[in-house]
């Protein structure tokens, strides 16, 4: 194990972490949520896109 990957597991950490505030943000406000932080979830994008609100 090198001594950066300690670091690295942390950064994608909150990356994914700051991608699923970002999408609850968009879709709260009624914005459409960036295809980036989409898939960074491991959410399709034009499955995520065809979900209706009731």
């Amino acid at each position: 194990m090198s001594k950066n990957q300690p670091r690295s597991t942390v950064n994608a950490l909150f990356g994914m972490i700051g991608s699923a505030i970002a999408v609850a943000a968009a879709e709260e406000n009624g914005r459409t949520a960036r295809t980036q932080d989409l898939r960074r979830l491991g959410i399709d994008p034009v499955a995520f896109r065809k979900i209706r609100r009731f």
